[in-house]
């Protein structure tokens, strides 16, 4: 080959002797290339002239972090989610109030940290993408990587579905009043009830009382109650609580009462009926989709633009989205506790939030409660972790990081719990009721009742539209980490067919992904999004977690890995995270698992039981992602040579000897002198 021709193909022209020096290093250079990605079952090149050419394309350095705190923001940004904000403080206030800290810091340590802290560095030594890390540490569970990106990928689906509605909500936030905030739009029914407690009289924020609470409730007023004018609404409605004195209402306005707090028992809030008949227009059973909520389905067009134009470009792009993405919902975080705190009635959410109940502590429900928010507060099995750590410096200090991130993550849903209970106390004051009469969790808690307290305070849009930000940035963060696991995984194990084309690819996942969610913004979406949430990531995730610390703690040993660990970070790491990861960890998971099944239930969507079915299609869900972890190891175990059953699963346990070389020599771990032993 001529020296234009070089020039042509490479860039550069050929060093005169090189020719030699790079058939020299054949072998070495080949396994660099698997190691960024080459395809099972590729040929390796003919040692001829244009060798040289090919190894020059193809070698690219895998994509790394700008810089360090890229990576930190993106950990936090992944692991501090909406289960943060709309789910703990829940749990903690019915799990035991203060009590729940127990289980919950006991669970961080048995459960969260260990796992946590395997997938980063699990990611980080071997510098590749889901499927082909576990396919490196022990080829039998491959299929591990496999379910991973499965749980993801469905998990993309439906969680775009929840920052479309937060796109929609922020949206319906920029106007003088909020739309959620009185009972006079065409989406309000006669229930719907709005009170607030005044020292002399009842008012509708501000306007004319709901008189349908009254009609009912002459006794209240001792008799004395003279109804005057047109009523109209629901009479049957009774009232929460109500006292003495002279009580007239005429024209639908109440006067010179002495009317401490009345709210109607059993009515629906504007902001419930503002969500179930406004934003989902939702039909009575899963059985009727209805028609399509063509204004949620342009938010979800928005928000899968929003997801690709901030990873079309890799970690060169999300990298620097985090940056604002993980940082403005402290930000929002702090200004709504200043809010919720100077709020009437705050102390009292407070105190329900944290008062301890330590007789919860025997209760088994309490301790699986706090496993399974411990799992999934993290993002452990999602393959997110590893593949962030994949794309860190090779002696970048892993266990740190761990560390940190799941002390900040668990410390946040812990501040988060002081923010929406302050609020929760206000609206217990206002409208004459417990605490635990308005506490929620779930969208319920996002999209009915904080927005509910949000309405009942001065500027409301204000602190709408920043509530409603602060839910999108947490949202996105977890759906890039998501995301960018699902692309990664398969860019890794497919790389001659995709990672040239990886922008495209992204694309083609958006779309696929939207196509898929388009069910979710139909009338009966919330029922499809529902069971995705029940099932895409539920025991299904339990399951594969437990065969993943098996894999790394019995197949390719806790100690080795320790050791791997030891020469990332330049020191030892405590003895009991290999204890961790033999024993303690794996005991936790499986009782977990094994506890979600014996008290398996059904899918539900409040008082509503799904037909059998959508139970059976929720399994198939779940079942999508767990069926690849045996299945691809019998695929393994049939393709094997090997005399026999033991032989061949003997060869399967053991890491990939050429990975592990590779990794050595990309890391310069062997000497110069032991290379040639390598071939």
């Amino acid at each position: 080959m001529d020296t234009a021709t070089e020039l042509k193909e490479n860039g550069t022209a050929a060093k005169p002797g090189a020719d030699e020096e790079k058939k020299e290093d054949m072998e070495l250079d080949e396994k660099k290339v698997a190691l960024n990605g080459a395809a099972e079952g590729d040929l390796p090149p003919e040692e001829n002239d244009d060798y040289k050419v090919d190894v020059e394309i193809n070698l690219e350095e895998r994509e790394k972090w700008g810089k360090k705190v890229e990576f930190f923001l993106a950990c936090i940004g992944y692991a501090v989610g909406l289960g943060n904000v709309w789910r703990f403080p829940y749990l903690c206030f019915e799990n035991g109030g203060g009590a729940f800290l127990i289980p919950y810091v006991c669970m961080l340590f048995l459960c969260g940290m260990p796992l946590f802290f395997m997938e980063l560095a699990l990611g980080q030594f071997v510098s590749l993408g889901p499927v082909t890390s576990w396919a490196a540490i022990c080829p039998l569970a491959k299929g591990v990587g496999f379910s991973m990106l499965v749980v993801s990928f469905l998990c993309c689906v439906y969680y775009n579905v929840i920052i479309a509605w937060c796109l929609y909500y922020m949206f319906k936030s920029f106007a003088s009043v909020v739309p959620w905030a009185n009972c006079d739009n065409w989406w309000n029914t006669p229930d719907c009830t709005l009170s607030k407690k005044t020292s002399n009289g009842v008012t509708n924020n501000g306007g004319p009382v709901n008189t349908t609470g009254l009609l009912n409730s002459t006794s209240c007023f001792n008799d004395t109650a003279s109804i005057v004018g047109n009523m109209t609404g629901n009479a049957s409605t009774p009232l929460l609580k109500c006292v003495t004195s002279t009580l007239n209402v005429t024209n639908g306005t109440a006067t010179s009462g002495q009317v401490v707090s009345m709210a109607a028992v059993g009515g629906n809030s504007p902001s419930k009926e503002f969500w179930e008949n406004y934003v989902l227009q939702i039909s009575d059973t899963m059985d009727e989709l209805g028609s399509m909520r063509v204004e949620l389905l342009v938010a979800l067009i928005v928000a899968w633009i929003l997801v690709y134009f901030c990873l079309w470009k890799g970690i060169k792009s999300s990298g620097k989205v985090v940056y604002f993405t993980a940082t403005f919902p402290y930000v929002v975080l702090v200004i709504l506790l200043i809010r919720g705190v100077t709020l009437p009635g705050a102390s009292k959410g407070i105190e329900f939030y944290l008062k301890p109940d330590f007789k919860k502590l025997g209760d088994a429900n309490v301790w699986a409660a706090a496993a399974t928010q411990i799992f999934y507060s993290l993002g452990i099995g999602f393959g997110s972790l590893i593949t962030m750590g994949s794309f860190n410096q090779f002696h970048n200090n892993c266990f740190r990081d761990a560390m940190i991130v799941s002390v900040i993550n668990c410390s946040t849903s812990v501040f988060a719990g002081f923010v929406i209970f302050s609020v929760l106390g206000f609206m217990a004051h206002v409208s004459g009721k417990e605490v635990k009469d308005v506490a929620t969790s779930g969208p319920g808690l996002a999209f009915v009742v904080y927005p509910e307290g949000i309405a009942q305070m001065p500027i409301s849009p204000f602190w709408a539209v920043m509530f409603f930000f602060m839910l999108l940035t947490l949202g996105l963060d977890t759906q890039f980490a998501m995301f960018e696991a699902v692309v990664t995984g398969l860019v890794d194990e497919y790389p001659r067919v995709l990672k040239r084309r990886k922008e495209l690819f992204i694309a083609f996942l958006c779309v696929l992904c939207f196509l898929l969610a388009i069910p979710m913004v139909m009338q009966g979406g919330m029922y499809v999004l529902n069971l995705y949430n029940w099932q895409s990531g539920g025991v299904s995730l339990l399951f594969l977690a437990l065969f993943e610390v098996v894999t790394v703690a019995w197949g390719y040993g806790a100690d080795r890995f320790a050791k791997d660990i030891e020469t990332m970070i330049g020191y030892k790491i405590w003895p009991w995270w290999p204890i961790a990861w033999k024993f303690c960890t794996p005991v936790v998971i499986l009782g977990v698992f094994l506890f979600s099944v014996i008290q398996w239930k059904g899918v539900s969507y409040g008082s509503y039981k799904y037909p059998d079915w959508a139970e059976f299609c929720g399994w198939v869900l779940a079942l999508a992602s767990m069926l690849w972890i045996p299945g691809v190891a019998i695929y393994k175990i049939v393709k094997t040579p090997g005399s026999s059953l033991f032989q061949r699963l003997c060869f399967l346990l053991r890491p990939d000897d050429d990975e592990m070389k590779t990794i050595q020599v990309r890391e310069g771990l062997t000497a110069q002198t032991e290379l040639e032993t390598l071939s």
